[in-house]
């Protein structure tokens, strides 16, 4: 997920770069933003259904190799339509990565230690671009933006072979002891059952689900705000209160160390300490997870700030609440899903989540341009939050199992 990250904020980065050498104005930049979600919003339901079919470490290995060529693709791109493909090759490589990362957690991981495995992947989200929006505007300043495409693609390789080397399912690793098989199996881990993975449950029986549209309405409302200030953070700290380029990505690394140290800490260490001390597991995933999500409407504050630190301070209150809520967000799938079904639900989340990815840096681009001001986009993104807490408390409900299908 870090490297996934890498490769993503990437483009955020090099905005000021690309603009000059391709003479982009803000739609396009926030069109070609979006582009990675577009094939990756399309692959979700395809790749979570593929998931379960053919499994985490198999899937895992392709996508890796595909993402590794798109970075270097992007590194090479001689015009605006090359990094288009890039983009949308990216977008293809990274599609299973979520839903993978669920249904790995949910076979290897008992329900009281599942918040903070899923924090774990989901925090690497929010450090990815606490961490490299500074490094790659380091790489950018001092040897230019082809060669912070191509140092993302080394990063790429060297994970692929360290997936390569260790990822194992549980009933594939043979240093597994049997007590340890014993304990995960105990303590309500998703079971391996290769004749159910050939059916699963059908996707219009889950579509057919209102705790389904609950959670991915509330999802994606979350993931709005995640995109917007993926894509526009650091032009928005540059434009809207006269930083340098080297000063923006600088206060733009704030906010995402500061989500991804609430995302650990409270969406997984505190959630699965108070499950552990015998707290109702349901009230207490579900507190964080409304709760979390409540503070993302921070973002209204930032929409008024008159200060670069006062921005920060808001902007770091909405993506730190809806940062902890999003581990417990992740988790669901593994909790409420029919037997050998993570995938196919993690995939109809995502697919969700990447609708709003690619309206977020698009319809951005377009307020921007028509009121050359970042406030009514910050707005309309705390609107939509509101829409998605209704989503969780109305529709979502109980974070409880959905029946198998007969």
């Amino acid at each position: 997920m870090l490297v996934n990250y890498f490769d993503r904020v990437n483009l955020s980065v090099s905005q000021q770069a690309l603009t000059g050498a391709f003479s982009m104005s803000a739609v396009t930049f926030g069109y070609l933003s979006s582009a990675y979600n577009w094939t990756y919003a399309a692959l979700q339901l395809p790749s979570g259904l593929i998931l379960d079919r053919f499994g985490v470490r198999l899937v895992g290995r392709v996508s890796t190799v595909l993402w590794s060529v798109a970075s270097f693709a992007a590194a090479i791109a001689g015009g605006i339509r090359s990094l288009f493909a890039a983009r949308f090759l990216l977008g293809i490589g990274e599609a299973p990565t979520f839903p993978a990362n669920a249904k790995a957690v949910g076979y290897w991981f008992p329900t009281q230690e599942r918040s903070l495995a899923t924090a774990m992947f989901d925090s690497a989200a929010k450090f990815a671009p606490g961490v490299g929006v500074p490094l790659i505007g380091i790489l950018l300043l001092h040897i230019g933006w082809r060669w912070s495409f191509a140092v993302t693609g080394f990063i790429s390789l060297l994970y692929f072979a360290l997936f390569y080397a260790f990822y194992r399912n549980p009933s594939e690793d043979t240093k597994l002891s049997d007590a340890e098989r014993e304990y995960i199996a105990r303590g309500g881990a998703q079971p391996e059952d290769r004749a159910k993975a050939a059916q699963g449950a059908p996707l219009g029986y889950l579509l057919g689900k209102k705790k389904v549209w609950g959670l991915v309405l509330g999802f994606a409302s979350y993931n709005y705000i995640f995109y917007l200030l993926l894509a526009w953070l650091p032009s928005y700290l540059a434009s809207a209160h006269q930083l340098s380029l080297r000063s923006a990505v600088l206060y733009t690394g704030i906010p995402w160390v500061f989500s991804g140290f609430a995302d650990l800490l409270i969406g997984g260490l505190l959630v699965d300490a108070l499950v552990k001390r015998g707290w109702d597991s349901v009230r207490v995933r579900q507190a964080v997870l409304i709760g979390g999500t409540a503070f993302g409407l921070g973002i209204f504050g930032a929409a008024h700030a008159s200060t670069p630190l006062v921005a920060v301070f808001w902007i770091s209150v909405s993506m730190g609440g809806l940062s902890a809520a999003s581990p417990v967000g992740w988790s669901i799938p593994s909790l409420i899903a029919p037997r050998e079904s993570v995938g196919t639900l993690g995939g109809i989340l995502n697919f969700g989540n990447q609708l709003a990815g690619i309206a977020a840096p698009i319809v951005t681009g377009y307020i921007r341009q028509a009121t050359n001001s970042f406030s009514s986009a910050f707005t309309a993104a705390a609107i939509f939050l509101v829409i998605g807490i209704c989503g969780y408390v109305f529709l979502l409900g109980r974070i409880e199992a959905i029946p198998e299908p007969s």
